[in-house]
């Protein structure tokens, strides 16, 4: 009889331990299975932004992997240090690399992974012609500057309804508001002007865009989110960019959020 009980007990006990490990929360699971097969915290991370690269088709839509990249390592580490809400999920990206004929701004929301629009973007008039190639953060120097952004709030200025931005790299942006460096629409953002001078019209400074599409990029991007513009500039330095923290915002591969949200 004891021996019976005996076996009966273990029996409960096997049944208990296996009915916990098939309940073990997914993301303690995902942690597990990322261990055994070794990924590095950076591995995970590439994984995340490739998953969210091809779910927004954002290779047809002509952003480089590699500058997309950059602007989601800038976000976390924005959102690591307290400059943007934990909430915010729409970040915008502006490639000064590309041709000023080319639609070189894409809003995007991370959250459903949709482009939420690609569109035309003006530089700076002392950046240069079609391509912008100088970049400052002086005032009155009318060029671009590169780095990272957040937004802040919408105003009536002397463009109309324009969006305030606040430069996070210092010695790269961060005058933007004493440079009134602002979202605003322009009449020389549009294909007519492609048409008749073979590129966009420029700025003194701001990333200008078309007037059909000025409501609906200040509306996406407006309360504190993120806009990150690269170029080519070989002086440009960032510690937003530091990827020793990758560990910090690895995703949930589960549910497709991020640890840092």
């Amino acid at each position: 009889m004891v021996k019976k009980h005996f076996w009966w007990v273990l029996c409960v006990l096997v049944l208990v331990s296996v009915t916990a490990t098939s309940w073990r929360p997914a993301a303690a699971s995902n942690t597990v299975n990322l261990k055994k097969e070794n990924h590095s915290a950076k591995e995970v991370f590439e994984q995340y932004a490739n998953t969210i690269y091809q779910a927004a088709n954002l290779q047809q839509a002509g952003l480089d992997a590699g500058v997309f990249q950059k602007a989601l390592t800038g976000f976390f580490n924005l959102k690591l240090a307290n400059k943007l809400p934990q909430t915010s999920e729409i970040i915008t990206v502006v490639d000064f690399n590309k041709s000023s004929r080319e639609k070189r701004m894409w809003i995007i929301d991370l959250f459903s992974k949709q482009l939420v629009l690609n569109t035309w973007v003006a530089h700076g008039q002392g950046s240069g012609d079609d391509m912008a190639t100088r970049f400052s953060d002086r005032d009155e120097s009318h060029q671009s500057s590169l780095g990272f952004y957040v937004t802040d709030d919408v105003y009536q200025g002397k463009h109309g309804r324009s969006l305030r931005l606040d430069g996070m790299d210092a010695g790269f942006n961060a005058s933007a508001r004493a440079r009134a460096v602002v979202v605003h629409a322009a009449d020389y953002v549009s294909q007519g002007t492609i048409n008749t001078l073979g590129r966009l019209g420029r700025s003194f400074g701001c990333p200008a865009v078309a007037p059909e599409v000025r409501d609906q990029v200040i509306d996406a991007i407006k309360g504190h989110t993120m806009l990150f513009i690269n170029g080519n500039d070989s002086s440009y330095a960032s510690k937003y960019l530091d990827e020793s923290n990758l560990q910090n915002f690895v995703p949930d591969t589960t549910e497709g959020q991020t640890a840092s949200r």
